[in-house]
């Protein structure tokens, strides 16, 4: 391959000794001048189109490098001095060796760029088959944040799981649920309430910019232990006033872990909101209350998990399926871009099938352990979904179809992303873009667009089901609130109720519409500093080798 072309500085160091010959007997006593060294001046390097050198030459090499210990590892940081196109030309190499789609990716002068501007641009701009963008899950993340969530479950702020309506006004912003334990849980603020202002600010109408900055500062505090004062409207009409003070907010990904005694039997339910390591434990809880229980019928409620590790969701079909349906099954095989059709070009190993994980893992170690998870054998499981249910939720529904487990999907169409990839620091900031697209045991992956609930399926991207709304009046995990209820009345009668929820989205849009007042003026949407932690969080499939235990 061609050399990528570097700027040199020739250094010399010069010594001229000056010496005077005699002549009619004459001399000179002139002493020799010595020209001192000067130190070396690293070049920076250059970018040349089409020519990519190793990842390994720029690795590592930081504008402004850590020093000291990682906590997360134990390890000193790799990091040494370079400059910020080093970070840019490693991040162009490690793309155009592991991106899915490196050949669609536009090699643009990264002088052009700030390094995380330079990164955001590395990704291809096709569409899919419906017009959406085949990458929307490029993004990065502060590598010390990435590691306090993904190992502990660990974030900052009031408790609440927003859903955004609207964020230029009329704006919507709406409660899904608050984390147990938080802030926002202690002032009994319930699902479905709407805020409507923020310290004094009328949240849904203001349009200056010095109301904006005080409901972003109000909503969004950089720290633990800032008060702010909300309103809300909650779904009776009437308003709640509290002033919550924000705090590290330990997640609970598995919550509302039920079992309703039904005419057709029990009927085991959980809400899911994340595959993150913290999960492990609450799933296995989960499924031990089941067992013990007898249920016939099983809802993971995924509505608003998108995804987070494999190996979890691998043990998560297992759970399901038990051990006869997964015996010598694949969970998933990855596959990588042309380049690479037998080697993982992220771990330099032999592309290996992913199977269904039957046992307790150590993820501090990573390590399969000796004990067996607890497990259903069901032939048949109903899964509530919405747009964000994305990644390793949907790669659970896309491996349990790959056995023959029937998924029944009651909700919306999923988010749409059979690709994962490897997070990976460098500098301080670990960058997650695709690098693989998962298949089931039958070797389909194909459904960038989502699975979609219908009654009739054609494509095997459709599954058997009914398109329900979320219903924002009632509890999650209480038998009657809309989603759910719909899924007790499939799995009783096989066929969608009629079901009229509502969750205002549609209204504000119409409010909107009629808005004269706001004809030409600029509408300021307030800020949503959680996207990229919603990313990991919501929109992540993340692979990390899991390996046998040693005897």
């Amino acid at each position: 391959m061609k050399a990528c072309v570097y700027s040199s500085v020739a250094l010399a160091v010069t010594i001229s000794l000056l010496a005077g010959c005699g002549g009619g007997g004459g001399s000179s006593n002139t002493s020799p001048v010595v020209t001192t060294p000067t130190t070396p001046v690293t070049p920076d390097p250059e970018w040349e189109r089409g020519v990519y050198e190793p990842q390994s030459q720029f690795i590592a090499k930081c504008e402004t490098p850590r020093s000291g210990i990682d906590p997360f590892t134990g390890n000193a940081y790799p990091d040494t001095q370079g400059t910020a196109m080093d970070e840019k030309l490693w991040l162009r190499s490690w793309t155009n060796d592991t991106y899915l789609w490196y050949d669609e990716v536009d090699d643009n002068d990264p002088e052009n760029f700030s390094v995380l501007a330079y990164f955001d641009q590395l990704k291809t701009n096709e569409l899919t088959p419906s017009g959406t963008a085949k990458d929307n899950f490029h993004f990065s993340q502060d590598t010390a944040e990435y590691n306090e969530l993904s190992q502990s479950g660990i974030l900052s702020g009031f408790g609440f799981s927003w859903e955004f309506g609207s964020t230029t006004v009329p704006r919507e912003l709406t409660v899904r649920f608050t984390e147990p334990n938080s802030p926002a849980a202690s002032a009994n603020v319930p699902r479905g309430a709407k805020v409507v202002s923020i310290n004094g600010v009328d949240f849904v109408n203001d349009n200056t910019q010095q109301g904006v900055d005080a409901i972003n500062d109000g909503l969004f505090p950089d720290d633990a232990g800032t008060t702010t004062s909300f309103e809300f409207e909650l779904v009776d009409g009437t308003t709640l006033t509290a002033d919550i003070t924000s705090d590290d907010i330990s997640v609970t990904p598995v919550q509302n872990v039920k079992v309703l005694n039904t005419d057709n039997g029990k009927v085991g339910y959980f809400q899911f909101n994340s595959f993150i390591v913290t999960a492990q434990e609450g799933l296995i809880d989960a499924f031990d209350t089941f067992v013990e229980e007898n249920v016939t019928e099983l809802v993971m409620d995924l509505r608003y998990n998108g995804g987070g590790r494999l190996a979890l969701a691998s043990q998560l079909s297992y759970m399901v399926a038990g051990p006869n349906q997964t015996n010598n099954a694949t969970f998933e095989t990855l596959r990588f871009n042309d380049k690479n059709p037998t080697t993982n070009p992220v771990t330099g190993q032999s592309i290996s099938p992913t199977p269904f994980y039957s046992t307790v893992i150590d993820y501090n170690e990573g390590l399969l352990t000796n004990t067996l998870l607890p497990s259903l054998s069901l032939t048949r499981v109903y899964v509530i979904s919405t747009d964000a249910t994305c990644s390793a939720s949907e790669a659970v529904m896309n491996a349990l179809r790959g056995i023959d487990v029937e998924v029944v999907q009651i909700g919306s169409t999923t988010c749409g992303k059979p690709y994962g990839f490897y997070p990976t620091d460098n500098c301080g900031e670990t960058y997650f873009t695709i690098q693989f697209q998962g298949v089931n045991n039958k070797g389909f992956g194909d459904y960038a667009d989502g699975f979609m609930p219908t009654a009739t399926p054609n494509f095997d991207f459709e599954l058997p089901g009914c398109e329900v709304e979320d219903d924002f009046t009632t509890s999650l995990g209480a038998p009657e609130e809309g989603m759910l209820a719909a899924t007790l009345e499939y799995a009783a009668t096989g066929s969608c109720p009629v079901v009229v929820t509502g969750n205002g989205i549609a209204d504000v849009k119409a409010l909107r519409s009629d808005q004269s007042a706001l004809v030409g003026e600029t509408l300021i949407p307030i800020d949503t500093p959680n996207t990229r932690r919603d990313n990991f969080v919501l929109q992540n499939k993340i692979n990390q080798p899991v390996i046998q235990e040693r005897k």
